[in-house]
């Protein structure tokens, strides 16, 4: 990564949901590439293990513990960001809640809860950087996606709705920045199944242990996707061929995924583990622990994106591939 290192010099970055998981791992990312980083989260002291971590690699770090779900929150961050930190420059929207249930299951308190966070953490985010981006006409804002936000899937009803949500925001904002003719970027990175700990703490009514639907990737192939993301402009960016297929296909045969799903998305989500009904979620407040960038499927995790690495270097091939018909054709005239 170190071809980035010149990109994020001094830059300042802010994540969302960054004590734990892909938020954690992309604070990390963008701080091993020389960004000052501040982190937001509900989780205090987690927060402050990362800003440690961070600062390991000579940058400042902010932390700030709040809940994206409430825009008042968000705003004040925004004006101490700037006030304390400087202009901002990167802004990542990635805190998420989620409950794996059936929708026959389902409270409507906990649909509202998971569209606070997963939804308007999002808006509240973006509008907050915004206010301060369109000051300076330069910015980016990224969105953490996912396929779901394309393809609803059983037992993540109120998840695959708020991801769904997200898509039809950012597709506005898209719309807006470019009747403005705006500099600022806006990026939607829908990510894959990813190996983090929210299968341990994301509050479950299944009778066994859930986990992401294979194949899963390591947090690091999303921090990948979002450090390519910030430096190359695009509207969106799909991190893995399984994502692209399921997006592409539900657009053409939306029956058909349903029929397979109903099929195999209860098995595909659950472990062979017994689930404890008891043990803690973080829908409505922080869990404690001691949780890292990893989850617990590391043994079955891809650590690479073979689809992600075609998507960022297409260019690049696209130049081998006419210096290398520039020099046949040198070749067949000279020769």
């Amino acid at each position: 990564m170190n071809a980035f290192r010149k990109k994020f010099e001094s830059k300042i970055v802010v994540v969302t949901g960054a004590s734990a998981g892909l938020g954690k791992a992309i604070a990390l990312g963008f701080a091993q590439q020389g960004a000052h980083v501040v982190i937001l989260a509900r989780n205090q002291a987690r927060l402050e293990k990362v800003k440690k971590e961070i600062e390991t690699y000579d940058v400042k770090c902010m932390s700030l513990a709040l809940d994206v779900s409430n825009s008042a929150m968000m705003d004040s961050a925004a004006e101490q960001i700037e006030r304390e930190m400087g202009p901002i420059d990167i802004w990542v929207n990635n805190a998420m809640v989620s409950v794996f249930s059936p929708i026959k299951e389902m409270l409507a308190e906990e649909y509202q809860r998971v569209t606070e966070v997963t939804y308007l953490g999002v808006v509240y985010g973006t509008l907050a950087a915004l206010r301060h981006m369109r000051k300076r006409d330069q910015g980016i804002i990224i969105q953490i996606g996912s396929v779901l936000a394309y393809r609803g899937i059983p037992l993540q009803s109120a998840y695959s709705a708020a991801k769904h949500a997200v898509e039809g925001f950012q597709d506005a904002l898209q719309s807006e920045l470019r009747h403005e003719e705006s500099h600022i970027q806006a990026c939607m990175i829908q990510m894959p199944a990813l190996n983090t700990p929210q299968f341990d703490w994301t509050q479950s009514r299944l009778p066994r242990k859930a986990q992401p639907v294979p194949p899963i990737f390591q947090p690091e192939v999303g921090v990948e996707a979002v450090l390519w993301a910030a430096q190359h402009p695009r509207r969106e960016l799909n991190v893995s061929f399984r994502a692209s297929l399921f997006i592409w296909g539900n657009k053409f045969f939306p029956a058909w995924g349903d029929q397979y799903l109903a099929k195999n998305g209860y098995q595909s989500q659950q472990t062979e583990e017994m689930e404890d009904p008891n043990r803690p979620s973080n829908l409505w407040k922080s869990v404690e622990g001691d949780f890292d960038r990893h989850g617990r499927f590391d043994l079955q995790s891809i650590e690479k994106s073979c689809f992600l690495w075609l998507q960022t270097r297409l260019r690049m091939l696209w130049v081998f591939l006419f210096i290398f018909v520039l020099i046949f054709l040198l070749t067949l005239i000279l020769f």
